[in-house]
């Protein structure tokens, strides 16, 4: 009798989660296919599905840190921190083709492009280390490190070690790591760099009593080293080795930059807006902004995005990219999980004589994303493009050329998680100089790499086929 009662009460509500659901996520939800998988989850399983919206489905930071953010934006706007000179930020596109696309890159930012850059790529995890530990050891004045992932190893301590020299010769050194992704430095490595004088504080700190008020797979996944405000670091690579976490796709590989010029005066505006949104700290213009000289011919303009921003934008920007292609598009990502803009992009440009280079690792840390990934580049490859994976291990670079003329590198991976949910920050390349040097690190990677045969795509028939188009109708929620 009691087994019978309570089988009718658990049907029964689970009939009233799908019916109350049915409305919150189709009014809630402005994108149709992020709101069918939604509404798949909920009524093959109401109460998991219940359980997982509440946790993820939701793109918030929480009311109170938005609103936080939003009006410590507004003060960071008022402050009299310097802009680039007039004459360093009125340089003109490459092209008139890409006024469009500056334009929406300085909606994600306010930043304009500037001319007079010089930039050094590092392909290798080592000697990117390297370069940043030696150019810290130079440092004179402060030294400003915003990492996702910041490891509790040989290489944190590498870097660490760096931080506690400068300090000791009256370097002012900032630390701003991501509480989630960096969870291990903070139980014990970043206690010894705070007695040492360094100044450290989480990103989005994460407990779970904020569970029922904000999403704490929300994250800053930027990667920044700004050095007397002379010299800056940026893209892919976190201070941590590069054998961390799951091995299942081998040792990360990634890109880091190395930049002077102008483009360092708005890499450290991000650092210091996200350590004004973190600790409330507004601070002085006390040598944050020496005069810059220009160190080279490379024209670059930075594009922040997050979830406080309107997110279309980033999309937009990526679209808009990829449609100016003539002749050529590569991509190398770790994370392959385009939009339905991107997709479509990708697939005309395909179609209509371009030739689109996808370069991939086979496996990743993420297997339910890399079966979603698995049906797109399946997708894209019957309408031509060239599918490659990369064999040496994880391929983390996110990067994208198109043509001779204008590339992307940073932080984001071509996915939604990098679209809507994370803090990321992104580079784009005017000067077909560098955008050469950045090709030719894809090339690099491609030369690694395998391209893609029948045999591995799966059969729909097939257990990983199955799997494969599971995961594609979770592929708005990934």
């Amino acid at each position: 009798m009691n087994l019978l009662f309570w089988s009718k009460l658990f049907v029964i509500s689970e009939w009233v989660i799908r019916l109350v659901m049915l409305p919150v996520i189709v009014i809630r939800k402005q994108k149709p296919a992020t709101a069918l998988a939604w509404l798949a989850i909920i009524f093959f399983e109401p109460w998991i599905g219940l359980a997982l919206y509440l946790l993820l489905g939701e793109i918030r930071l929480g009311r109170r840190r938005l609103a936080l953010r939003r009006r410590r934006r507004g003060e960071f706007a008022q402050s009299e921190y310097p802009e680039i000179p007039a004459d360093e930020a009125s340089a003109e596109p490459v092209s008139a083709s890409e006024a469009m696309l500056v334009e929406l890159s300085q909606q994600l930012g306010s930043f304009p492009v500037v001319r007079g850059n010089a930039i050094q790529f590092f392909s290798d995890a080592d000697r990117a280390i390297e370069q940043l530990v030696a150019d810290i050891d130079q440092a004179q004045d402060h030294v400003h490190l915003l990492f996702y992932i910041y490891g509790d190893d040989w290489v944190g301590r590498q870097v660490g070690e760096a931080l506690v020299r400068a300090r000791q010769r009256g370097v002012i050194c900032r630390l701003l790591a991501d509480a989630l992704g960096s969870r291990k430095f903070f139980r014990r490595m970043a206690r010894w760099l705070q007695g040492e004088g360094i100044e450290v504080y989480p990103a989005l700190p994460a407990t779970l009593w904020r569970l029922p008020f904000a999403r704490l797979d929300i994250r800053n996944h930027r990667k920044l080293a700004v050095i007397d405000g002379r010299v800056a670091y940026t893209g892919s690579q976190n201070i941590i080795e590069p054998t961390y976490g799951h091995r299942r796709g081998g040792p990360w590989h990634d890109i880091m930059a190395r930049l002077t010029g102008p483009v360092v005066w708005q890499l450290q505006t991000v650092f210091l807006e996200d350590w004004f949104h973190e600790t409330g700290q507004l601070l002085e213009n006390t040598g944050l902004f020496p005069p810059q000289e220009p160190t080279g011919d490379v024209m670059i303009q930075v594009a922040p995005t997050g979830p406080d921003l309107p997110t279309e934008q980033f999309q937009d920007l990526v679209a808009r990219t990829l449609f100016m292609a003539q002749k050529q598009i590569v991509i190398t990502c770790p994370y392959f999980v385009p939009d339905e803009a991107m997709l479509m992009a990708l697939r005309v440009a395909a179609q209509g004589g371009v030739r689109v280079l996808l370069v991939v690792p086979r496996r990743t840390d993420h297997p339910l994303v890399d079966a979603a990934g698995m049906f797109y580049l399946e997708y894209l490859h019957r309408f031509g493009a060239e599918v490659y994976f990369y064999q040496p291990g994880l391929l983390h670079s996110k990067t994208l050329t198109i043509d001779d003329r204008l590339a992307m590198f940073g932080s984001a991976n071509y996915d939604i998680r990098s679209f809507e949910l994370n803090f990321e920050l992104n580079l784009l390349l005017h000067s077909a100089e560098a955008v050469g040097e950045l090709y030719r690190l894809q090339e690099y990677y491609r030369a690694q790499s395998r391209p893609a045969t029948a045999e591995d795509w799966p059969k729909p028939a097939s257990l990983r086929g199955l799997k494969v188009h599971f995961a594609k109708l979770l592929s708005p929620l990934l």
